[in-house]
Parts: structure tokens; sequence; C-alpha cells
């Protein structure tokens, strides 16, 4: 579905049955079609329900209130009830795919028409919402039952009307737990580098649904298979047979223990996106950094290098500034949890109220699993924290800067770190006042500079 910044409410089965109940009473065709038809055969509950209708976009505008024009030159309307939106689309065919994206010629058409230029037999159902009758002339609901993803038509001819069908086809394989048809996987390793022409935004749209919406594991290994790995994402490619010191990675190589990663994703709900893309990031330094002599293999400064590498990643596929930041973090500190037990309180407490800690602790939890198995160190934590009182890990500031200015010192950068050595004092359990804070700036730096 378009995203608008206008839905804020789930649709429902029911909101769209009456949208097509009012464009039928109006004396037009209309139908459920697309992914919500899929998801309705397969016993699930679609996130979005799209319909299409013979009704031109005019009349749809005409017959609904409520209405934003995110596709006019497609046909496109979209009906907001009840706080949700629902994409209305007239039934059309296309021709000229100059750009390998979006047609040249779009015209109006009939139903069949209009489900013969759709990419896959799966989303190329129409159904009616009350009766739950389905009207199909491409074999989906066979392929559905198969389990597998098929194009409508000659595969080649339907990627090089649109190259982004290539990165979904492996994406609805990998989300729903589908084969490849054979001949659809040969046209996409025929055609994968065409899938550079298609946008940064767009492509990174599909990878993170491929991680996120479940089976990320043979999501990555789809991609890998059928080529589109090394075109978008060629440093996660060079992690394969990059092999690792067996005693504490005996699962493998560095791409083994990321898809084993992906494997420990939690199923069900969404996974965290930032989690997922730290999973596959979080190594991504040691194809360029391994070593090897007579002690063995050694990754040094894999974390380093690993960040600016994920940081080119992300920049080049439009990350956002705060995904960026916070999977660097997660980068940064996924080697710190070896230490945490030797940590001094002041430095375990400032670990454990790092923003966004959850995904740094889930993040090792999966890097344990794995690779070596032990969960020593995220059962520490999780104890820790179930230990000391959040007023313990965020105390109230025992000193503060107008409390310095009043012991004599000029505002500068021996402030900051001052309070620092207060807080530090603090969390180690040395201080616990105001007036023990004050002894100790004294003692330690006199009563000003």
């Amino acid at each position: 579905m378009a995203e608008t910044g206008l839905e804020k409410i789930p649709a429902t089965r029911e909101t769209a049955a009456d949208i097509i109940r009012r464009l039928r009473d109006a004396g037009h065709e209309a139908f459920l079609v697309g992914g919500c038809v899929r998801d309705l055969l397969r016993g699930g509950e679609p996130g979005d329900y799209d319909i299409a209708t013979s009704a031109r976009p005019e009349e749809v505008i005409a017959l609904f209130p409520r209405t934003a024009p995110v596709g006019l030159s497609f046909g496109v309307v979209l009906v907001l009830e009840g706080g949700a939106g629902y994409e209305v689309a007239t039934f059309r065919t296309e021709s000229g795919y100059a750009d390998g994206r979006r047609p040249l010629h779009v015209s109006f058409a009939a139903a069949r028409e209009d489900v013969l230029r759709r990419d896959f037999t799966i989303n190329g159902l129409l159904m009616d919402p009350v009766s739950g009758e389905v009207t199909d002339y491409v074999g989906g609901r066979r392929d559905i039952e198969a389990r597998i993803v098929r194009t409508i038509g000659d595969a080649r001819t339907r990627f090089a009307e649109d190259h982004l069908r290539m990165l979904r086809a492996v994406r609805f394989a990998a989300n729903l737990d589908f084969a490849l048809d054979q001949q659809l996987l040969g046209a996409i390793r025929f055609s994968a580098k065409k899938i550079q022409h298609i946008s940064a935004e767009r492509i990174c749209e599909e990878l993170t649904k491929l991680l996120t919406r479940g089976f990320p594991r043979r999501g990555m290994e789809l991609l890998a298979d059928s080529g589109l790995l090394a075109e978008i994402l060629p440093e996660i490619q060079a992690l394969r047979g990059v092999t690792q010191p067996p005693a504490f990675h005996p699962e493998g190589d560095v791409w083994e223990h990321t898809l084993k990663m992906l494997a420990f994703l939690p199923a069900g709900n969404e996974t965290d996106a930032r989690l997922a893309w730290g999973a596959v990031l979080h190594d991504v330094g040691k194809a360029v950094t391994r070593t090897e002599d007579d002690k063995g293999v050694h990754f040094y400064g894999h974390v380093q290098r690993g960040e600016k590498i994920a940081r080119d990643m992300m920049g080049r596929l439009k990350f956002s500034g705060a995904e960026m930041e916070t999977v660097s973090a997660l980068i940064r500190y996924h080697m710190h949890f070896a230490g945490v037990k030797q940590m001094r309180p002041n430095r375990l407490k400032r670990f454990l109220r790092m923003p966004d800690f959850d995904l740094h602790l889930e993040l090792h939890r999966l890097d344990c699993l794995a690779s070596h198995g032990s969960l020593d160190s995220y059962d520490f934590l999780r104890e820790k924290l179930g230990e000391i009182p959040k007023e313990e890990l965020r105390p109230a500031r025992l000193i503060t800067g107008r409390d310095l200015i009043g012991l004599g010192f000029h505002p500068g950068p021996l402030f900051s770190d001052i309070i620092r050595t207060v807080e530090d004092a603090q969390l180690n359990g040395e201080i616990k006042t105001a007036e023990d804070a004050r002894k100790l700036v004294t003692t330690r730096w006199g009563k000003g500079v």
C-alpha cells in the first residue's frame, strides 16, 4: 500500500467489503485483489486490503467523501474510511516499461486483462469479500496450495517490465516459506544485474521486509542463490568462505554464522528492523580484517572496520539517520559483552542504561546462540537488570555546573570531566550525597582554578 501518512488504524475486511458494496451499488465491478486474497486463502489476517474495480478514478472520488490521489495516472485512489486507507485501483493494462520500473502507457481495461499484467500468480486472484468466491485466471490457487512463487506469463518478460519484481519474488518466497519456480529463478539469475537500476529506497524497503516478516535466513540464502546478493549487498556476499576459529565458531564461516543468527530471530510478530540489520551487519568487517598466523585466525579491528563499511552500506541504501545510528551502535558494542562480568559498577551501569539496550542484549543473545551457545553474559546482564533499581542506573545528579561555579570553577571542558568523575563515584557507591560530591571535587581539584 502507498505510504501517505494518513493510515492510522488497521484496515479491516468489513470496511473493504463495504467499499466494494458501494462501488457495486453504483454499477461498477469491484473485488478484493492481490496479497490480501492470498493471505485470506492461507488463513491469515491481511495487513492491507486492496480493491480492483471497473470504476474510473473520478468515479471513485465522487463516491467517497474522503480520498487521496496516490496514483491517478495509474488509476489508483486511496479511499479513507474509519481512519484506515484502502487502495482502489481501476482495472488497467500497462506497456512500454522504458526504465525497468514504471510503464509509459496505461490503459483502462477489463478484470481479466488487469490480472494478466500483474506480477505473480499468487497475487493475481480476485475475491468477492462477502461470498468468498475467488476468480482465478492464472492458476494462483494452485500455486498457493503448492507453495510456489511463479510469474504470470514469461518470467524474463515480467522482470524486464519491472526489475524490482526479482527482489519481490525472493521476498515473497522467503516470508511465505514458498519455493521459487525454476524458470523464475533462472530468469532472476539472467537479469540480476538490472536490479541496480532500481532506486536504493525501493531496494531497502524490500530487503527490510525480507528480513523482518518471517524466514529471513531463507531470504538471504535465496538472495545468494539468485545472484541478487552480489549485486545489492556485495559486502555480505564477501562473508561467504571467511573461516573462523572453530573453538568459538563451531558453526562455520562468517556467512553461516550470520544465517544462523537470522534463523534465531523471533518468529511471529514482525521483527524490529534495526535488530535484523544489526544481525546482518555486525560482523561485516571480518571479510577485510581476517589474518592467520601460527596462533590461529584473527579479526583485529573488525568492529571498527565493520562499522565504517556498514555506515557506507546504509548510506547507499538510504537509511534514515536514526536507523543508521542505532545499527552502527549495535555493531560498535557487540563485542563489549564478553567482559561484562569484569566491569566496575559504574561502567556496568552505564552499559545497562545505553540507548536501545534491549536491542543490544538481544543481538548478543543471537550472536551466542549462533556460535558457541553460551549465554553466561546474557544471563548475568538479565539478572543485573532485575537487581538494580532504575534510580541506581540513572541516579539524581549530585553536583551541577552551577554548583561548580559556586566552588570557584569557570565553565569549560573541565566541567564535563568533573561531573562524570562524580557520577562514576556515585555509580560505584563511593559517594551518596551532594556533600560527598563537593568533598570529592575539592579534594581532587581544589576550590576552583
